[in-house]
């Protein structure tokens, strides 16, 4: 996996946000959803694992980080673990409990993106049908353009050419007002943000990432069960898989519970303000879980071995199309470490975790940050990484 490729990839997901919701718990779980953390029958070679908490000093290092947490998985079980820099600013606060919660970005989407495809495999939709006939109403006075085109499948893989709500054009800035905390707004209100603003293609015709694809995900799984988006995570993922420190956040005043980490954003004077109560209302289905190193791992681990989604399913979401190539590659540690690296960032954040293409390794990484520009923060997310996970190069 290319190094800059990685960053493309990652910091494409700053339009991702994260929230923290406790909702009670629904009815059944689907029969695929197995335990993430208990295989039938473990290897005996245990992969080298290299020093956690000396790496997340490394990180701590970086300009831009207030504070890195990291937590290495082998088997399902815990590795390594490790907290550096401070849970406030200017050293303040003590450190980051290392199985503390965190935001975790555009992660949340292939959780939301693994629900809808679950819903597909019960039969409830299908990967061709129309946006407009799931979601009339943002079909309506072309809210979106073009929703009686675009396919499940083209929102899925951010191929719908509907431009993202974060971001407007090439703009490196948030397009919303990113010290609002209080403000609840509705799904479709997000969606109306961008109203009128370009296309980024024809639908199907290209990789364009956009966050408003997976808040139109969301308002289609809440349409179709009857329940929250919150509410169908939970029990279709997260109880299931054991995943206890895990929930979504889904309006304002929420956010993080437990001693946590703080990021910190630039207003528009260059002063540095708080933002880890960011607006849980920019979650939805694009970036609203908060959770912690052990959980996240449980849910790659999962995924990656086929507990959640038949095959050609899961392949909706592998298969490079889906993420724009950046996700598959030649692999870390000069190729010898293959994997994917889903990543996610919002305004005092960047989370990553990656997961080892046979499904026994894990490390996630949280930092809090105190800049805009995440492009250094990323590579030296990227050399924690290959730090822990092939410490022998």
């Amino acid at each position: 996996m290319n190094h800059a490729t990685v960053v493309r990839t990652i910091t494409a997901a700053t339009a991702a946000t994260l929230l923290l919701a406790a909702t009670p718990p629904a009815a059944a779980t689907p029969a695929r959803t197995a335990p993430a953390q208990s295989p039938a029958s473990p290897p005996t070679d245990r992969p080298d694992i290299g020093d956690v908490q000396q790496a997340m000093e490394a990180l701590a290092k970086t300009p831009g980080v207030v504070g890195a947490i990291g937590g290495a998985y082998v088997d399902g079980k815990p590795a390594g673990q490790g907290s550096a820099g401070s849970r406030l600013l200017d050293g303040k606060g003590g450190k980051i409990p290392p199985d503390s919660r965190f935001r975790i970005g555009s992660q949340s989407k292939q959780m939301v993106a693994t629900v809808l495809l679950q819903l597909v495999e019960e039969g409830k939709l299908g990967l061709a049908d129309k946006l407009g006939d799931l979601l009339p109403e943002v079909a309506a006075d072309g809210l979106v353009e073009r929703a009686d085109e675009i396919t499940v499948r083209q929102l899925i893989q951010h191929t719908s050419g509907i431009p993202d709500w974060f971001r407007k054009g090439s703009s490196t800035t948030p397009a919303f007002d990113v010290f609002d905390f209080t403000t609840y707004y509705r799904p479709i209100d997000i969606v109306k943000m961008t109203r009128g603003w370009p296309r980024t293609g024809e639908p199907g015709e290209k990789f364009s990432y956009s966050n408003t694809n997976y808040t139109l995900i969301g308002m289609i799984i809440e349409k179709l069960t009857g329940h929250t988006l919150a509410d169908e995570l939970k029990r279709r993922l997260f109880r299931p898989l054991g995943m206890t420190g895990t929930y979504q956040l889904t309006k304002p005043p929420q956010g993080i519970k437990g001693p946590h980490g703080h990021g910190y954003y630039p207003d528009s004077t260059g002063m540095l303000r708080d933002v880890h109560r960011f607006n849980a209302s920019y979650g939805n289905g694009a970036g609203g879980v908060v959770s912690t190193t052990r959980d996240v791992s449980a849910f790659q681990r999962a995924f990656t071995r086929g507990k959640l989604l038949p095959p050609s399913l899961q392949q909706v979401l592998t298969q490079p199309q889906a993420n724009g190539g950046g996700q598959q590659g030649a692999g870390l540690c000069g190729g010898t470490l293959k994997g994917a690296m889903p990543g996610g960032s919002a305004p005092g954040l960047t989370a990553l975790t990656f997961a080892s293409a046979d499904g026994r390794r894990q490390f996630a990484i949280s930092v809090t940050l105190n800049t805009a520009d995440t492009r250094a923060v990323v590579l030296a997310m990227i050399k924690a990484v290959e730090a822990v996970l092939c410490p022998a190069t």
